[in-house]
């Protein structure tokens, strides 16, 4: 029996219906997991090139070549940029306002399986725990009924299905929790470069707005009223 410990036939034998349930958080875990290195693969991108590029057009005032720019390079951060650039012709406090909306509806996007990781790697020692439990209570239940009379394998059955669970409850949470802390560290980044992304998008065109004296479309709109009312 200690042969077939780590046999995949051995686990199933030994390690009861518990184990299925765990089999199934494992599946689960692997599933988010690369799902998780998939959209965090995709959303990589170098904040400060994209920076610079949009800059040059901005001050040349070729919003379209911006936009189509941003519309290209992948990830909430060119995403966050595109939605501040539709709306260059509006104030400060609009475009601030913008960046920030566009900055927290990526939010579910980056924390999505976040929490279903989490659970997994909360819910499999739990489980190797209950396998635990289960499995003493079967041992006790044939020193009760049986006495003397058990055999030692009859014993060493409810004894390893306690250890086989809970050994892959722990081989199951300890990766799945690794794997949250390192997904929870890159979206925390990939917030700040979301925020840094919108303060310096909302910046530049404003910053290119005053130095050519270009006023914004409603600063027009607010001219052209007083001039009529004088009139």
């Amino acid at each position: 029996m200690p042969s077939d410990f780590l046999d995949p036939s051995g686990l199933l034998e030994n390690g009861g219906p518990i184990l299925w349930l765990q089999a199934a958080l494992a599946f689960f875990g692997a599933v988010f997991v690369v799902e998780r290195l998939f959209f965090f693969h995709r959303a990589r991108i170098n904040v400060g090139d994209l920076l610079v590029g949009l800059s040059n057009h901005v001050r040349r005032k070729a919003y379209a070549e911006a936009m189509h720019e941003a519309a290209r390079a992948p990830g909430p951060v060119a995403r966050v940029a595109h939605s501040v650039l539709l709306r260059h012709s509006m104030e400060r406090p609009d475009l601030r306002d913008i960046a920030q909306e566009a900055g927290q509806l990526e939010v579910p996007r980056i924390e999505k399986n976040l929490r279903a990781i989490l659970a997994v790697s909360v819910l499999a020692p739990l489980t190797g725990m209950l396998g635990t439990v289960l499995g003493l209570a079967e041992t006790f239940q044939r020193i009760t009924e049986r006495g003397n009379a058990a055999g030692s394998s009859e014993l060493a059955a409810g004894v390893l299905m306690a250890l086989v669970t809970t050994a892959v409850g722990l081989t199951i949470a300890i990766p799945a929790y690794l794997f949250y802390l390192y997904f929870l560290g890159r979206a925390k980044r990939l917030f700040h470069r979301i925020e840094r992304t919108g303060i310096e998008m909302v910046n530049m065109i404003c910053d290119a707005r005053a130095d050519t004296g270009i006023v914004s479309m409603r600063d027009e709109l607010d001219a052209r009223r007083r001039e009529e009312r004088k009139k």
